[in-house]
């Protein structure tokens, strides 16, 4: 695996904070999506995702942050238990995210988020509901304080339990990650 890449950095962020980054980042990702002719969003170089398979694990990704951000913090309790530290900030997450990988080079990603192939799906239509799925989140993030961010968490299949704010800072980073792999396919197309 590569060296790891360098991101600005999002520290001590608040909830309002986080849900501006997570719209400015998505949208951030939306638009290089755009951007790209049918053909080098469809182009995957070998052993690599497309764009069009990028976005679909970006949406898979968010899709149970939903889920979970809308249950009742009581569930949430139940299912997963309560923060055993505190948050970390926005850098140590990703770089214990990057060690992770780095480590973990045989880490098989979970089937649920595994992308398919959307071929003959609009792209215009995916990227409306990734939009819209993100700005759902934000929504939920709106009823959790700042404290209840810190206190309860949520599984990650690389890194384990991650209090609510780690689990969205994770997300800031996750899609520019994606975003930032798209390039260089890119490239590769067009010296195919």
């Amino acid at each position: 695996m590569s060296k790891p890449h360098k991101f600005p950095l999002i520290l001590g962020m608040n909830r309002a904070q986080i849900t501006n980054a997570l719209y400015e980042k998505h949208k951030d990702f939306i638009k290089t999506l755009e951007a790209l002719s049918s053909q080098e969003f469809q182009f995957a170089p070998e052993g690599k995702w497309s764009a069009s398979e990028q976005l679909d694990h970006i949406y898979r990704s968010v899709k149970p942050l939903n889920k979970a951000f809308a249950m009742p913090l009581a569930v949430l309790k139940l299912k997963f238990g309560l923060a055993k530290k505190p948050s970390r900030s926005y850098e140590v997450l990703v770089s214990d995210y990057q060690e992770a990988l780095l480590e973990k080079k045989d880490f098989a990603i979970p089937s649920d988020f595994t992308p398919k192939n959307h071929e003959n799906a609009s792209r215009a239509a995916r990227l409306m509901k990734l939009e819209k799925l993100v700005q759902k989140l934000g929504n939920h993030m709106k009823r959790l304080s700042e404290k209840e961010l810190d206190t309860y968490v949520l599984p990650h299949p690389l890194l384990g339990k991650l209090t609510l704010r780690e689990m969205l800072y994770f997300t800031c980073y996750h899609v520019m990650h994606h975003q930032q792999q798209i390039i260089p396919n890119i490239k590769a197309h067009k010296n195919a």
